[in-house]
């Protein structure tokens, strides 16, 4: 049903209604919808008693009506048909004003739009301003330097560890770089504080290991992998052995050490000495990872496969190599794995992987927990096999000791063939027995 100043009553069909090019809804007293019932909490229950009247009188000046009226209710004069919404303020201005409230239009209008913004919440802001202020994050530190501080910082995530000062003063140096003005800088008290803010957790004036971790490491929640089987997960990393070394050319050095083991049985499958490890050298370790590792002259029996715990007789049917072997289990990999070492990650590796079907997993940057079994193996061969042994170093310069190069070092080749049988006769029975 409409009505018109000509016809007060008509009666049209709701589809040729719709097909008019000039229909439009004008007055629909309308509240806006409620925020978050938090939100309104935070008023005085006078502020909203004074929001809510300013409420009814806003949807007038916006709809030509107040809510709650009667269907059917013609506007009051001043709001009707044909009336602008800057004509409503001012009609609204001069009632309230008639009433005791002295108020301009323009405030009206003020109050008009921060409800169509903001609804309820934008009339009780106004009828109290301290009421829910939105506090900056960091302060009265201005964007910029917030900015240039969290740059300042993930610039640091690679390099050596540096204190706060230098923070602060390449903070600065980003500023003037960008073309700001350093006279924005707080001072520097403001500032530390701000880095303090910043750097929560970053460990970006401390450990660098744990600050590259930090940064690279997994953002979404991430559990423990259940393994049950040999050979499911092995992981493989390489560490400098703490032992000096009489290399071929008689020259005096360190190694590295390679290492695999697997996860599900704790087994260390195979452990190569280079002078500097390649990405061949991590193909030869995993080569003798699948094969049996063939008993040697001077070994002892009791090292054999089949003076072990192992099903000897059967795999001897399955591999004939077996006869000889020593006691060292032969596990394939289905999952290897590793860090971001470029001998890992080398095209040599991983074409090694592919060709034995062999997931490649790296580990995510700077995560050495990621693969902490390899980690705990490498330093379990310092503290019970290297430390034995003439020439040991110590695992830093405080551990050293005078000229470890002068006493009765071995050869490389010696020392590798020593590391297999130590591998056998200590680590391997020692992990059986434990597990």
């Amino acid at each position: 049903m409409l009505e018109d100043a000509e016809t007060p009553h008509r009666v049209v069909a709701l589809i040729d209604l719709f097909e008019t090019a000039d229909f439009e809804i004008l007055f629909q007293p309308e509240r806006m919808p409620l925020p978050p019932s938090g939100l309104l909490e935070t008023f005085a229950p006078e502020v909203m008693k004074r929001a809510l009247w300013w409420e009814e009188h806003v949807l007038e000046v916006l709809h030509g009506l107040p809510p709650g009226v009667e269907p059917g209710t013609p506007p009051r004069p001043g709001y009707g048909p044909g009336t602008s919404v800057t004509s409503r303020q001012k009609t609204k201005a001069a009632e309230l004003a008639a009433l005791g409230n002295e108020i301009k239009s323009g405030a009206v209008g003020l109050r008009r739009r921060r409800y169509t913004e903001d609804g309820l919440v934008g009339l009780a802001r106004l009828v109290d301003h301290r009421s829910v202020r939105k506090r900056k994050e960091f302060g009265d530190a201005p964007d910029a330097v917030v900015e240039a501080m969290r740059q300042a910082i993930k610039e640091g995530v690679e390099t050596s560890t540096r204190n706060g000062s230098y923070l602060i003063w390449r903070t600065g140096e980003i500023i003037r770089e960008n073309g700001g003005d350093l006279a924005e800088l707080p001072s520097r008290r403001t500032l530390y504080r701000l880095l303090d803010r910043l750097a929560a957790g970053t460990h970006a004036t401390g450990s660098a290991v744990t600050r590259r971790s930090k940064a690279h490491g997994a953002a979404a929640p991430f559990g423990e992998l259940t393994v049950s089987a040999p050979g499911e997960v092995m992981q493989i990393d390489s560490t400098p052995l703490d032992v000096m070394v009489r290399l071929d050319d008689g020259v005096v050095g360190k190694v590295e050490l390679t290492g695999m083991i697997d996860v599900a049985s704790r087994t260390l499958t195979a452990a190569v000495l280079r002078p500097t490890t390649k990405s061949v050298d991590a193909s030869v370790l995993l080569a003798r990872t699948v094969t049996p590792e063939l008993m040697r002259p001077g070994w002892i029996d009791a090292l054999k496969m089949s003076r072990s715990v192992l099903p000897h007789r059967r795999l001897l049917t399955i591999d004939e190599r077996l006869e000889h072997a020593a006691a060292k289990p032969v596990i394939v990999p289905e999952m290897i794995v590793c860090d971001h070492g470029k001998v890992f990650v080398s095209h040599n590796f991983r074409a090694s992987c592919r060709f034995l079907e062999i997931d490649f997993q790296p580990t995510h940057k700077g995560s050495p927990f990621e693969k902490g079994h390899i980690e705990k193996m490498l330093g379990s061969v310092a503290t019970m096999f290297a430390q034995f042994l003439p020439g040991y170093t110590g695992r830093n310069t405080d551990h050293r000791g005078r000229h470890p190069e002068e006493e009765n070092l071995w050869s490389l080749p010696e020392l590798q063939d020593l590391l297999d049988e130590w591998i056998l006769a200590h680590f391997t029975d020692r992990e059986l027995c434990c597990s």
